[in-house]
């Protein structure tokens, strides 16, 4: 977003838009003490993006120091699971905590994602506590945003919740002569009042209606009339595809009387249904196959009518399973007859829950000697899943890179099946939380069959489910279900399950019926390979004497890793340098020098198959194990 081109100055005030532009320029005034948070709803194109720019430009001019943030909801998503992967989710919350001014964008699609809305709640509480604004806008009001927790809802509510509506008339009047001022263009009198009078459903729209008579009158060479207006534009608005489309589609009429007309139809239903996000292939196909017309208000209303079912089917899955609002097979009216079938399957709760996150792959995890049983076990996991180690059961300490591995088996389980295996990977709170809420709507049963749909089970962090009898009860029946199937189980947990004292025994015994392996806290070699990664990631080039000097400090996982190289970066800035062993050494060594206790060693021990008989083998060496183990 520009902020200098998007300005309280060049914003056009009318009776649809009055309230939201003084409740932002109140905002921008005073942030922090008007209006926090600010909510601006609106349908797409009627100026949400330009009016954030513009409390962003007027509150920087009033207070130069302040610091102010614009991102998309999908955006904050993506840096959170980011910095998540990479053990920098503090880190991650600090930044956006010290934020004077927050402005989040299309914040609809909070829709179904619990755990984003959990994370919002906390920063939002944080930063309204500090007295610092949040502005947010979405397409409809926050009542109306599906599946959202109660509380973020109430928090929204004590602001202002603003809407902006259409322009009338001279609204669009004064935007239209504005436009024509900024792109130096000149019409004969009546003309822009003549567009004016066609009641556009945006302001895009209207802009991409005035980049085609600019066109049109470009390409004649000559001024149009008034009443050809009309048969330039045509009297329905343009769809609303952004301002490139529209200028394309301009040009496209303009030049007009080269193409069939049927063509030109199906190139502008192109344009519409690829900007609303829909595959196009029907349409392309048709435009391609045929040199006559091949009926063209019959394949238009077909298609309208399987983007009108597509719909349709989205909200009833939806309304079953919320994380299935916006799947791809929802966009392509060629797979009509998939997206049925996924309602289906959902109405009878055979869709998985969540899977693995792209962003944890298995070349992005690296490996040393503190880990390196537990990767290998890992990978015959995933050449032979079910048969092996079934379970496999992965513990360490905090930060050391479990949830990683998870993540990672379930991806190469999906890569290498083609994604025919489907792996659910979901955290034991999000186990419990998805049965409560199954008990309180009365959908147990569908709760249980989404988990039996899925080719593979990795559940993270099982300790968190110590003490809670009738989730361990659930677990007990899913794990019997897979392993009897021969379908792949993986969990991992602080500690081994030997010492899970509130976990049931028939549960601890099933766990321990597979094999146990054990992550450290990272070795010598590890922490090199760790540090110039992040390093790298970073744009810092680390030299031989920089990694010997962080590697050959304990740390207790790769998250203080990541903390370290962060805290790094953090001074090289504040002092103009570059990141070398001197600044490491002073940053480091020095009065706030990082205390970590060294690492305690730990027995190696694993268990392998889920037998009658169970094996233990004691190792004093985690290498000479490993040797053995794949020899």
């Amino acid at each position: 977003m520009d902020a200098g081109r998007h300005r309280f100055d060049n914003f056009i005030v009318g009776s649809a838009n009055r309230l939201a532009v003084a409740a932002a320029r109140a905002v921008a005034e005073s942030p922090g003490t008007a209006y926090n948070p600010l909510f601006i709803y609106s349908g797409s194109g009627l100026g949400k993006t330009h009016l954030m720019g513009a409390i962003a430009h007027h509150a920087r001019t009033i207070q130069p120091a302040l610091a102010a943030d614009y991102l998309t909801l999908d955006e904050f998503v993506q840096q959170m699971h980011a910095a998540v992967s990479i053990g920098q989710a503090e880190p991650f919350r600090q930044r956006y905590q010290r934020v004077d001014l927050l402005m989040l964008d299309d914040v609809q699609f909070l829709t179904g994602r619990r755990e984003m809305q959990n994370e919002m709640l906390r920063l939002f509480n944080v930063l309204q506590g500090a007295g610092r604004q949040i502005v947010m806008t979405s397409d409809r009001p926050p009542s109306e945003i599906a599946d959202v927790d109660e509380r973020l809802l109430t928090r929204l509510a004590g602001g202002l919740i603003v809407d902006i509506g259409t322009p009338d008339y001279e609204t669009r009047v004064a935007i239209l002569r504005s436009k024509c001022e900024e792109r130096n263009a000149r019409f004969a009198p009546g003309v822009v009042e003549e567009l004016s009078r066609i009641a556009f459903g945006n302001v895009r729209e209207l802009q991409g209606a005035l980049n085609r008579l600019i066109a049109y009158q470009s390409l004649e060479g000559g001024d149009i009339a008034p009443g050809d207006v009309s048969g330039i534009v045509g009297r329905r608005p343009e769809p609303n595809v952004g301002e490139f489309h529209s200028f394309v589609s301009g040009i496209q009429r303009a030049v007009a009387q080269h193409v069939e007309a049927w063509q030109a139809r199906l190139g502008e239903a192109i344009a519409y249904w690829s900007g609303e996000g829909y595959r196009v292939g029907l349409l392309e196909r048709a435009l391609v196959d045929h040199a006559t017309d091949p009926g063209v208000d019959t394949i238009l209303d077909e298609y309208s009518a399987a983007v009108d079912r597509l719909r349709a089917l989205e909200a009833e899955a939806t309304a079953v399973d919320a994380a299935l609002g916006g799947a791809e097979v929802f966009r392509d009216p060629d797979a009509l007859i998939d997206a049925e079938l996924l309602v289906d399957r959902a109405r009878a709760g055979e869709t998985p829950p969540t899977g693995p996150s792209a962003v944890y792959t298995r070349d992005g995890y690296e490996v040393g000697t503190a880990n390196l049983l537990a990767v290998r076990a890992a990978d015959a996991v995933v050449a032979d899943p079910g048969r092996k180690y079934n379970p496999l059961f992965v513990h360490g300490p905090s930060g050391v890179g479990k949830t990683h591995l998870l993540h990672a088996i379930g991806n190469e389980l999906a890569a290498a099946t083609g994604g025919a295996l489907v792996a659910s990977v979901v955290s034991a709170q999000d186990f419990v939380d998805g049965l409560i809420a199954a008990l309180q709507d009365g959908s147990v049963d569908r709760w249980r069959a989404r988990f039996r749909a899925a080719g593979a089970l990795l559940l993270d962090d099982v300790h968190f489910l110590a003490g809670k009898e009738r989730t361990q009860e659930e677990l007990f029946h899913v794990f019997n279900d897979f392993h009897s199937e021969g379908k792949q189980v993986v969990l991992s947990s602080d500690r081994p399950p030997t010492e899970l004292g509130d976990l049931e025994a028939r549960l601890r015994s099933r766990f321990e019926g597979g094999l146990v392996v054990e992550i450290h806290s990272p070795d010598r070699a590890l922490r090199e390979k760790l540090f110039a990664r992040y390093l790298v990631q970073a744009d810092v080039e680390p030299d031989a004497a920089l990694l010997a000097y962080l590697s050959e400090r304990s740390v207790a996982s790769v998250r203080e890793i990541a903390g370290t190289v962060h805290r790094l970066i953090a001074a090289a800035d504040v002092a103009g340098a570059n990141v070398t062993v001197e600044l490491a050494e002073r940053e480091l060594d020095g009065p706030g020098a990082l205390r970590v206790p060294p690492p305690v060693a730990v027995r190696a021990v694993d268990e392998f198959f889920l037998d009658d008989e169970k094996v233990i083998w004691d190792w004093p060496e985690v290498g000479g194990r490993v040797i053995e183990e794949w020899r």
